[in-house]
């Protein structure tokens, strides 16, 4: 006789399966992550508001993966958003997680993962069928900080230093998260600059923070050409998406994305900040509490950032490149 599907409700969200292992090397279970989710469902809630919404999940015995698209199957309280991807040629239906109900519902499809878009869309028309986040409102610049293999903190720390001081000299402020993996997110708040200008005003932030001290950072795009340095990843912008503030990650123990102060930059171990000790933690919501106003960028940080090549664009030339010279050298 099969057994009976064990069902716990929640705000009228059925979950199930909460005391399965949540993935192999967590030391948590799909319990564990839910808790922590309704724990946080506040502050993270204010992170997901209004922005189109990717998920990694992961399955029992599967990889896991990142879905964009709002299955079928999904409630109908779950709102979604339509938006024309120029990359993939499709319409992509994203959720959008502005309620508790919603949040739970992502955390019972094991929905570890959160990384809302970098801009709020454009307000669709009557007109309408969907809308485009490119024509949306750009609401932060983000520079990634990404140590090489094996490095310790002391590295990212010091390369966020860099951006920090790259900051205060263009009159900017920003704020520090872990990123809940190896390196940290700097967020600048920003307001009254258009997609084009943000995206060179991040090259532009990143490339002056490189100079500070090249012996620690660098902006090569390329892995081979960087060298052992800190990667300065100054590519996340416009319907890129980044694993907001408190989202969990896939990673062995389940750590989360936190806000750190920049006067406790020093003292922090990332891998403290897990979905089992986060919620004691918390007082409010210390991440809102950190961000600078939004700001207006200078002028000279937009001019300097549109000579600067675009880092993918530039890869791809040098990769071709690259490949026409090895094929030349092994033809003689």
């Amino acid at each position: 006789m099969a057994r009976a599907k064990q069902v716990e409700l929640r705000d009228g969200v059925e979950l199930t399966n909460l005391d399965q292992p949540l993935f192999s090397g967590a030391d948590a279970t799909k319990r564990d992550l839910v808790d922590y989710l309704d724990a946080v469902a506040g502050p993270l809630l204010r992170e997901l508001a209004g922005r189109p919404l990717s998920v990694v999940r992961v399955r029992p015995g599967a990889p896991p993966f990142m879905q964009k698209n709002l299955p079928d199957y999904a409630p109908d309280f779950v709102r979604s958003v339509t938006v024309w991807s120029d990359a993939g040629h499709r319409e992509i239906h994203y959720p959008i997680c502005e309620d508790r109900r919603t949040l739970l519902w992502l955390a019972n499809q094991r929905a570890v993962e959160y990384h809302p878009t970098l801009m709020l869309p454009a307000t669709p028309s009557a007109s309408q069928e969907r809308v485009e986040i490119l024509a949306g409102a750009v609401t932060h610049l983000v520079l990634d900080i990404d140590p090489p293999e094996g490095s310790g903190f002391d590295v990212v720390v010091a390369t966020a230093r860099l951006v920090q001081a790259a900051l205060t000299d263009a009159g900017l402020r920003g704020a520090v998260k872990t990123s809940g993996s190896k390196g940290v997110h700097v967020i600048v708040p920003v307001t009254g600059i258009e997609l084009p200008d943000a995206a060179a005003a991040t090259r532009a932030l990143a490339a002056r923070a490189e100079r500070l001290d090249p012996s620690v950072a660098t902006t090569a795009y390329i892995k081979a050409d960087r060298g052992g340095k800190v990667f300065l990843d100054a590519t996340r912008s416009g319907g890129a998406s980044l694993a907001c503030c408190y989202s969990p990650r896939v990673r062995p123990g389940v750590p989360v994305s936190y806000p750190v102060p920049w006067e406790d930059l020093e003292e922090v171990t990332p891998a403290a900040f897990t979905i089992r000790s986060v919620p004691a933690m918390l007082d409010g919501d210390p991440w809102a509490a950190s961000l600078p106003s939004p700001q207006t960028v200078p002028a000279d940080v937009i001019a300097e950032g549109h000579t600067i090549p675009v880092a993918r664009v530039a890869a791809m030339h040098e990769g071709k490149r690259r490949k026409r010279a090895a094929e030349r050298d092994a033809a003689g």
